[in-house]
């Protein structure tokens, strides 16, 4: 549905020790995405670590859908917020990030 939060995406220096704790912990599976992406699910909503190098200090990304992100990045900016990262692909779709008027980054996705 539009508009509703679908996904959380977290940041991990590494994806290898998060799998594990997680799925000890919690039961939470995993499937990878190349080297630096991997998704989970059985954990009440999905969600993924994207691997970063750098210091993490807001690991948490909260993900929209909406099925026309130009229409919804149009929006955002007319809105006021900040784009962070224009339209780009990934596999499985497309999205765009930003900020709202209090700093918050999110993002948005659409299917391909």
């Amino acid at each position: 549905m539009n508009n509703h939060i679908n996904y959380i995406e977290f940041k991990a220096n590494d994806l290898e020790a998060v799998k594990s704790f997680y799925s000890t912990v919690f039961g939470w599976t995993f499937t990878d995405y190349g080297p630096d992406y991997t998704a989970f699910s059985n954990s009440g909503m999905e969600g993924g670590f994207e691997k970063r190098d750098e210091e993490i200090v807001n690991s948490v990304l909260v993900v929209l859908y909406h099925e026309d992100l130009k229409k919804t990045i149009e929006k955002v900016a007319k809105a006021g917020g900040e784009i962070t990262e224009d339209i780009f692909s990934f596999p499985g779709g497309q999205r765009f990030q930003f900020k709202d008027p209090a700093g918050n980054e999110l993002a948005v996705w659409t299917e391909a």
